[in-house]
């Protein structure tokens, strides 16, 4: 059984001054070392001690790492930049609509100030078994607690489920998706781009991770192409309340048109399973067809093939048959 605490675990605390600093600790330091943005995570798994990190370096006093800059035809985000702050940016809003809308429905106005977006992309899975500190899968066990007859698990995977059933609990990775984001890492001096569609990882690849940040790597920021840039977008959460809760399914599109017809797509679902799932057979199928009802049925239907369900998240299929068909319905040209 999980031993719940609310005192801290004592822990060193390095708190630098610039990107080569963070850098430079973070690899130096290597599994030992907790990276803290915002701390909306950190707090919450510090308090319950079910992680005890020998260092916390503290990005705070970071400020290269803030910002929302021009970067070829696209932005560049600083991976501490707020979610407050993207959602009020006037060229995500006129150009990135999406992610303007995915940051703007994030917990509650309260967390989107101090949370980054960096931070959202990268916590981990909010399934109580693990976060209780019991010893499953994810945590180096051998059982999936939220797998088992007797379990809760109204808000787990219905896709993918290679022993774990957690979920990704992010709503602007499904967009950043979408958008066709990259990630930049850092890894000392090191740096290396990674399309956001492989940053996020499901337990066949590593079960103990939910991105491909290892020991030692630093997200620094994130680069959103001109690619689809002020096309059409649909970003829709479905939650148990407005605000604070995480989604029980999300969905973020991003559709070029061609007259009424799609000339190409991308379709992301969130919550339904580690990742964020990239619906790639779906973008196929609606290529070249009209943005009508037809269409919609359609891709509602092929969208969850294979789904599926345990004792209790059966209602996610239908729930995101649902909002693929609205993604199809509703995209219209974002506008600030």
């Amino acid at each position: 059984m999980a031993v719940i605490h609310d005192v801290m675990p004592p822990f060193e605390l390095l708190q630098p001054t610039s990107v080569d600093d963070a850098a430079s600790l973070v690899a130096t330091r290597g599994a030992e070392a907790w990276v803290l943005a915002g701390g909306m995570d950190t707090f919450e798994w510090l308090k319950e001690r079910t992680k005890r990190p020998a260092a916390v370096v503290d990005l705070s006093g970071v400020d290269e790492l803030r910002g929302i800059r021009p970067w070829e035809d696209g932005l560049e985000i600083g991976a501490m930049t707020t979610l407050t702050a993207v959602a009020a940016d006037p060229t995500v809003r006129q150009r990135y609509g999406l992610l303007m809308e995915a940051a703007d429905l994030v917990a509650s106005p309260q967390i989107r100030n101090q949370g980054t977006l960096g931070g959202n992309v990268s916590q981990d899975t909010r399934c109580w078994y693990y976060r209780a500190g019991w010893s499953c899968y994810r945590a180096g066990g051998n059982i999936c607690y939220a797998d088992t007859p007797t379990a809760i698990n109204r808000e787990h995977a219905i896709f993918d489920a290679d022993r774990c059933v957690a979920v990704n609990p992010s709503d602007t990775a499904p967009a950043l998706v979408a958008l066709d984001a990259q990630m930049v890492i850092r890894r000392g001096t090191r740096e290396r781009v990674v399309a956001a569609e492989d940053y996020f990882v499901g337990p066949g690849v590593d079960i103990e991770r939910m991105t491909a940040l290892e020991p030692g790597d630093l997200l620094t920021a994130i680069r959103l192409p001109g690619t689809w840039a002020e096309t059409q977008f649909y970003f829709e959460k479905v939650r148990d309340r407005e605000v604070w809760d995480f989604p029980l399914v999300n969905v973020a599109s991003a559709i070029r048109p061609a007259g009424d017809r799609i000339e190409a797509m991308r379709l992301v679902v969130g919550a339904v399973a580690a990742r964020p799932m990239r619906l790639a057979a779906v973008e196929a199928a609606v290529a070249g067809q009209p943005i009508n009802e037809a269409t919609a049925e359609m891709a509602g239907a092929l969208a969850v093939e294979g789904a599926l369900a345990l004792q209790y998240n059966g209602y996610k299929i239908p729930l995101m048959r649902n909002l693929v068909k609205r993604a199809i319905r509703g995209a219209t040209p974002w506008t600030s």
